[in-house]
């Protein structure tokens, strides 16, 4: 295995936390990760709301405001001596700039240019694909190649590899490795 592909919302840094914020500071709610059992977070929402869920993505510096999970930052150095690494990200209107400079400030020894932008994760050549996100889990998954999921609720379904933080990635990538 030489090649990593690591999804950066909800994988690197916490999206759902800020994003389920302003939502339900707005709609006096309590959204939370821990309620979506499908990915589709319209579901979960106020009818008043509905897909006006998604508007909350498109706000300037929403991306520029999201914390690193623990031990993201110190995993991804240790295994960016190992491995190859690309970020690996799909993107809405002021993200692609903001994840680009959320990237130079938190990974810098990644850095942007190992930073790719692709709503079509399977088609990136990698050996392996660290993510959230159940459409690309199997995707990726058909390819015959490695699909490690972050856990969540709205994940549970897929038969991959399934890991609830970055040490368990580490640790697992040692085992898987072998």
């Amino acid at each position: 295995m030489k090649t990593l592909l690591i999804d950066m919302d909800s994988v690197i840094c916490d999206l759902m936390t800020e994003w389920h914020r302003r939502y339900n500071k707005d709609f006096d709610d309590d959204l939370s990760v821990e309620r979506l059992s499908c990915w589709d977070s319209e579901k979960y929402v106020k009818p008043e709301c509905g897909s006006k869920i998604y508007d909350y993505l498109d706000e300037p510096g929403l991306f520029l405001t999201l914390e690193p999970y623990p031990h993201a930052i110190e995993v991804l150095e240790r295994l960016h001596k190992k491995y190859d690494i690309l970020i690996v990200t799909s993107s809405r209107t002021y993200a692609y700039t903001e994840k680009e400079k959320w990237v130079e400030k938190h990974l810098p020894f990644i850095g942007k240019q190992n930073l790719i932008f692709s709503h079509r994760k399977e088609m990136i050549q990698g050996d392996l694909l660290f993510d959230d996100a159940p459409h690309n889990l199997r995707a990726f998954k058909k390819t015959g190649r490695t699909a490690v999921a972050m856990d969540y609720p709205y994940n549970r379904d897929i038969q991959v590899p399934r890991v609830n933080n970055w040490l368990q990635f580490e640790e697992l990538l040692s085992t898987i490795g072998k």
